[in-house]
């Protein structure tokens, strides 16, 4: 049932590029792994073995401390609608922040939407396909607004102090880059 490739075709990329959500996954040495769903028109197939999302501020700031702390990652895409289907993505991952000399590079690859805190840059050296059989149906009905909404109200100077607080280490106490930034910062 599952195959795999060693990059993605441009059949993958037309299965990615119709899904309205998709999941990464990540752990550190010790502790928890960490799932996060990803929304909005937030992740770019850079060529067939590099990939990358722009990631909004959130409560967690897993996966960035995660790839500090071992550097590995898996997307996953499944299919709601339609013909099953389960795609993942398995590879490495670089986070860029906005203070980043190549943030420039990849920042103009995407609708930059308030909250924007990071963008994560994937090398890519397996991609899996499964049956997706037992993935039920549903209805794409449109994006939630809710966090740009939440990220526009709050203004940057407010995001910044949340990030401080709530983005600088995960539940593990792990220091994330933006944690990192923080302190250098002192």
């Amino acid at each position: 049932m599952a195959k795999a490739f060693d990059s993605i075709s441009p059949e993958h990329a037309n299965f990615i590029q119709a899904q309205k959500m998709f999941f990464v996954g990540s752990a550190g040495v010790d502790g928890h792994v960490n799932i996060s769903p990803k929304g909005y028109d937030s992740f770019r197939m850079l060529s067939p073995n590099q990939v990358a999302y722009l990631d909004l501020t959130g409560s967690g700031n897993e996966t960035s401390a995660h790839l500090q702390d071992n550097n590995r990652m898996t997307y996953m895409f499944i299919a709601l609608e339609g013909k099953p289907q389960i795609l993942r993505l398995y590879g490495d991952g670089q986070v860029i922040l906005p203070d980043d000399p190549a943030w420039e590079q990849y920042a103009s690859l995407f609708d930059l939407h308030p909250g924007y805190r990071q963008i994560i840059v994937s090398n890519i050296h397996r991609v899996q396909t499964s049956c997706g059989y037992s993935i039920p149906f549903y209805t794409y009905e449109g994006e939630r607004n809710t966090l740009i909404d939440w990220a526009g109200n709050k203004g940057e100077e407010q995001l910044e102090q949340y990030r401080k607080q709530k983005n600088s280490t995960t539940i593990d106490g792990i220091t994330t880059p933006i944690g990192k930034k923080f302190a250098d910062m002192r």
